[in-house]
């Protein structure tokens, strides 16, 4: 199956940040993707901004390089990306200073199209940038800004991040881009839920009997480690990606599948999230193995009390989900790199056939990454004579099968996020109250853990994770879904 390219006007991208590495490994090579699927007008133009001193052939040579190596199946056609290329410019830029600004204004002011500037930078040059744009005249009401996470450290950090941007842009143009959502999967979650009769009747507490969120990886911190121990799992991937995992998976269906509609239902989703209380959270640091350093040894601080791994029973006081748990879990150097969502529903009140021994459950498994696809477990009876036997089965979907695009490469979530930017559709971007109210959930139990002096279980690299996890499931008489691709 093709996909259906949807064409866009054309457009003016600024990325600040434009040689760094979330440019070089996504931004760019993405956007040469959506240029040989169509999808970017020849009027439109890529301006890179960075400190680098380098003029636009530079960058062009930089540009080629990046998409040689991370631009998939479509980088060896030549022609197209000479074409690609030559739609790219780069001015050297200093986001405190005054230094290229004013080549920045001449190279944009006056072009009558579509105007976004990514922000891959640290976050606090968000306030800075978003100054300089407005001095210089390079904003407009049509405007757009793209921010990447983290949207601050803690609620006061985010509020005061919020009132920056908001100094000099509205609401309606900042994209706070999470790219979990740009995933396939994760948007064909909605899809799945409102746009079949099967599940939503039964997507409840009456029928749920908990669901598990899983987001491992098998790499450690590597040369991160400075940043990620003042951060930590539960800011680095709780705060933001699990939460938006949980938001759209647990929201009421909206009025329309619209951004201010879709928003403001994952919004009530955060406000009725229970307190989670210290007994329902495992934290975890991994040990050495052969390949890495452990924790401590990656950040180079022997007392770190910051967790790569977090596990956490979770709760939502609604009408919908009342005594239904959630069950959440991310870490590094665990046994595979997957990400998961698992649905697991009720048994039956009774079974009517003589030998079946019971236990069985329908489980919807919604894979993410690597080999995004549904799986639905059913119960079946086993084949040949003897009797009525039941087993469970999966019926399995593949989205690289079932879905494939003949032979090319499937949309990265990058691709599609910033497509989204050029067409004004703020649907999978985070708005600055849901961002604030995930804060003023989280902090509590982070601050919980600094006031109790709580110091992470260590586990072993390659692991599920700690054991103290396993626990936390076993009182509930549950179990987490093996890690696996």
């Amino acid at each position: 199956m093709v996909s259906r390219v949807i064409p866009v006007e054309a457009f003016d991208l600024v990325i600040f940040g434009g040689t760094g590495d979330l440019a070089r490994r996504k931004i760019l090579p993405g956007l040469f993707r959506r240029f040989c699927a169509g999808q970017m007008p020849a009027e439109s133009r890529i301006v890179g901004a960075a400190r680098s001193q380098m003029d636009g052939a530079k960058y062009r040579e930089f540009v080629a390089e990046a998409i040689a190596e991370f631009g998939g199946k479509v980088a060896s056609d030549a022609e197209k990306l000479a074409a690609f290329l030559q739609q790219l410019d780069y001015v050297p830029i200093d986001a405190r200073g005054v230094g290229g600004w004013e080549e920045l204004a001449d190279k944009v002011k006056g072009r009558k199209f579509v105007r976004a500037f990514y922000f891959s930078v640290a976050p606090g040059l968000f306030g800075d940038l978003a100054e300089r744009l407005h001095h210089y005249g390079l904003s407009d009401k049509a405007s757009r800004i793209v921010v990447e996470k983290p949207f601050g450290r803690d609620l006061a950090t985010a509020q005061t991040l919020n009132a920056s941007l908001a100094e000099h842009f509205n609401e309606d143009q900042i994209y706070r881009i999470d790219h979990y959502l740009g995933k396939e999967t994760v948007q064909n979650l909605m899809a799945v839920r409102f746009g079949n009769m099967l599940f939503e009747p039964l997507w409840n507490s009456q029928y749920v009997d908990h669901i598990q969120i899983t987001v491992a990886e098998t790499v450690g911190v590597g040369t991160r480690g400075e940043y990620y121990d003042k951060s930590g799992a539960m800011r680095d991937m709780v705060q933001n990606h699990l939460m938006q995992l949980l938001c759209l998976i647990a929201m009421e269906p909206p009025a329309k599948f619209e951004p201010g509609a879709v928003r403001d239902e994952k919004l009530k989703v955060i406000r009725a999230l229970d307190p989670v209380e210290p007994h329902h959270i495992v934290r975890g640091q991994y040990l050495s193995d052969d390949e890495d350093p452990s924790y401590r040894e990656g950040v180079n601080d022997p007392r770190s009390k910051t967790e790569s791994y977090v596990a956490m029973k979770v709760g939502i006081s609604n009408w919908r989900w009342a005594g239904t748990p959630f069950y959440l879990r991310t870490g590094k150097k665990l046994a595979e790199r997957a990400s998961e969502i698992t649905v697991v529903f009720k048994e039956l009140n009774h079974s009517i056939f003589d030998d079946d021994e019971g236990g069985h459950r329908n489980v919807l498994s919604i894979r993410l990454q690597p080999n995004e696809g549904i799986t639905l477990g059913v119960t079946i009876k086993e084949p040949g004579p003897g009797g009525m036997r039941l087993i469970d089965v999966p019926l399995d979907m593949s989205f690289a099968e079932a879905l494939g695009d003949a032979g090319g490469d499937p949309p990265d979530a990058y691709e599609r996020l910033i497509m989204d930017v050029i067409r004004g559709n703020q649907t999978l971007f985070m708005r600055g109250d849901e961002v604030e109210a995930a804060w003023e959930w989280t902090d509590p139990i982070i601050n919980g853990w600094t006031e109790r002096g709580d110091v992470p279980k260590s586990y072993e690299s390659g692991s599920d994770g700690p054991g103290d996890a396993a626990t936390m499931l076993a009182r509930d008489g549950r179990s987490w879904r093996a890690i696996k691709t």
